[in-house]
């Protein structure tokens, strides 16, 4: 057992009661066995806390089997919104339930998702998953900040009712290419103003830096050519959100991959998290993130597999691999330091008494610590078994 927190144990156990709590954590002789508790005996394999997928968009999950690669980001950001429009409501919630239940059977029992359809907040909370959805919410023209303002509240509205203790509601201005200035500033207050957790896709490629310092590139010929004006603002993307209050402490900064010392910077004076996701920000050719400084700064990351349209597999064990962890460090970044980065470490990503019994069975590794991308046999969220291979 790898309580993550604490030394491996071996031959441990966990003791959860009927709330779906951690009562009791160490050796198996140690650890009451209540009468009433049902047994489940695992040998030869590992027990970790449940892993932690930091960035998704499930509701894309129906487009596994290809990643239609388009000669530019700008051309395959548009091809992937052709395919997703295609489809209606329900084929979109069937697709996030799939991607939840193929995330569960790997061992994951957290997720952190962002879609504009609302089908993943729809599928977890059918499903009984662990999760936060942030609403996406786009707008390039800044005539369309009402509008879009006016769709999220509503969309926010209507998720908001299916919140619960283990299911929360967020907003995602999507990207600097996507949002205004002025929908990015109405988005932040919204947030602050509903206590809503931000996520934000940022310094993903150098398009984007292009686009925000210099207001050139594809991107900005692309909305020049719809007719919406566009500024050089002379800074990075991330001291352009920075500087307008939408980065600021908990918000979710995914990929970060176009960063330098300084950003890093103003990163962790924000509170920032990060959500590092190396084998989309590769397959895209965007470059590697920097994450032994994003450490070295003390900003919370948590690994994160994008969609299946960017990386095939929603496999965490190869985002670590792709990072360049193993062994202790990459369970850490898959389960406590994924908890930290979504705010949520007070509750999941290691085995503690007093926390939810949110944990994961995962076959013996011959390595020193577990390979997280091995098919779970057991999978448990909030005490409750979602998927089990084989019989104890």
């Amino acid at each position: 057992m790898h309580p993550v927190t604490a030394p491996p144990i071996e031959d441990g156990a966990v003791l959860v009661d009927d709330a779906g709590g951690i009562v009791a954590v160490g050796s198996h002789s140690r650890v009451p066995t209540p009468h009433t508790a049902e047994l489940l005996e695992f040998r030869d394999a590992e027990l970790v806390p449940g892993l932690i997928n930091c960035h998704t968009h499930l509701e894309l999950t129906h487009l596994e089997g290809g990643q239609h690669r388009e000669p530019e980001f700008v051309q395959w950001i548009r091809r992937v919104r052709t395919l997703k429009d295609a489809l209606p409501a329900d084929a979109l919630d069937a697709a996030a339930a799939a991607g939840i239940r193929d995330l569960w059977s790997r061992g994951v029992t957290c997720v952190a998702d962002t879609g504009s359809s609302g089908a993943a907040m729809r599928a977890m909370a059918t499903l009984g998953a662990r999760g936060i959805a942030y609403q996406e919410v786009f707008g390039p023209d800044p005539a369309q900040c009402a509008a879009s303002m006016t769709e999220l509240r509503a969309a926010v509205d209507g998720l908001r009712r299916l919140a619960t203790s283990q299911l929360r509601v967020g907003v995602s201005p999507h990207a600097p290419y996507t949002v205004s200035a002025e929908l990015y500033a109405a988005v932040a207050a919204f947030a602050e103003r509903e206590r809503l957790p931000i996520a934000v896709h940022l310094a993903e490629s150098k398009d984007e830096t292009v686009l925000v310092r210099d207001g050139a590139g594809p991107f900005a010929e692309a909305l020049r050519a719809r007719g919406i004006a566009v500024d050089a603002q002379r800074q990075s993307p991330v001291e352009f959100l920075v500087r307008r209050a939408v980065v600021t402490r908990g918000t979710l900064c995914i990929h970060c991959v176009q960063v330098d010392e300084t950003d890093i910077v103003l990163l962790r004076e924000a509170g920032a998290a990060v959500a590092h996701c190396p084998r989309s920000n590769r397959a895209h050719g965007h470059g590697t993130a920097p994450l032994a400084l994003f450490r070295e700064a003390g900003l919370p990351v948590g690994l994160g597999t994008d969609s299946v349209v960017s990386v095939g597999e929603l496999d965490l064990g190869a985002e670590a691999e792709a990072a360049g962890l193993s062994g202790d460090d990459a369970l850490r970044m898959l389960t406590i330091e994924g908890a930290r980065a979504l705010g949520w470490e007070q509750e999941i990503g290691s085995l503690e008494a007093g926390k939810s019994a949110d944990l994961a069975v995962l076959p013996h590794a011959s390595s020193r610590r577990p390979t997280p991308s091995h098919a779970s046999l057991l999978t448990v969220v909030s005490g409750r078994i979602v998927h089990q291979i084989s019989a104890p």
